[in-house]
């Protein structure tokens, strides 16, 4: 049995599961589907597009799968998809896709912080953290276990590799590789996220390859893709090694320098 608060305003088109709370003066359009357990604050409009998985905390304020700030949508029928266990803190807005991709998607177990906004056509991972004032432009990927730190802010089309964080304030505007430290303005390369990597149970054997790959990359003298060459050569056939060859050789914008 779902609570809805008698000053919500929920369409009876709309699928909610079982065990949802809804708070005062929410509203939830027809096109949303939201499941089980959820509990859902005061003042949260949740718009047509709306997919909201089990587990699911949005507090109050929260804009939801409102449509794209992107001047060539025409009213396309797009989604935004938020997995389990996630949590949307006070006045977060999340906008769904553009016809481009037709989403925009927030993982499982993932926090965003008060005033967070994620744009068109971005795809963020599971386990990611958005600390206050984030703001993530479209078409950004957010890999799993990224920290953001408050008002950090994503150019569109922008990647940012798994286990990575970046500081407070700073702009990204190339691509952050996996497990690294990044910040100050323009951001830097500043060092590997060792103490996340070792809390998510990285080997110290991985981390030394991790730490090696990266030296090889900024300090080798190389450039990036004579760089990358040779790091395929001494460590392509390990994991670690093997996925941040892959994201540099993917980045369409390059990766950001030391």
């Amino acid at each position: 049995m779902n609570t809805i608060h008698p000053t919500a305003i929920v369409s009876s088109k709309a699928k909610l599961g079982e065990n949802n709370i809804v708070g005062p003066y929410t509203i939830i359009e027809d096109d949303v589907e939201i499941g089980n357990d959820c509990q859902i604050g005061p003042h949260v409009v949740i718009y047509d597009g709306a997919r909201i998985a089990n587990r699911v905390k949005i507090n109050q304020g929260a804009s939801i799968a409102h449509k794209p700030q992107d001047l060539k949508f025409g009213n396309e029928q797009t989604y935004f998809y938020i997995g389990d266990d996630t949590v949307i803190h006070e006045f977060v807005t999340l906008h769904r896709g553009t016809k481009e991709t037709g989403f925009s998607r927030v993982g499982k177990n993932c926090l965003c912080m008060a005033y967070t906004h994620v744009a068109h056509d971005c795809v963020v991972g599971d386990n990611v953290i958005f600390a206050n004032l984030v703001q993530i432009a479209g078409h950004v990927h957010i890999e799993d276990w990224v920290i953001l730190a408050g008002a950090s802010a994503v150019h569109q089309f922008c990647n940012v590799g798994r286990h990575s964080m970046v500081g407070a304030n700073s702009l990204v505007v190339k691509d952050v590789p996996p497990f690294v430290l990044s910040g100050r303005f323009p951001i830097k390369f500043e060092g590997l996220n060792k103490v996340g990597l070792r809390r998510r149970g990285f080997s110290e054997e991985d981390i030394a390859i991790i730490k090696k790959t990266y030296y090889t990359i900024y300090n080798s003298g190389f450039n990036v893709s004579q760089a990358i060459a040779k790091v395929e050569a001494e460590f392509g056939t390990i994991a670690v090694a093997q996925e941040i060859i892959n994201f540099v050789k993917a980045s369409k914008r390059g990766i950001i320098g030391k």
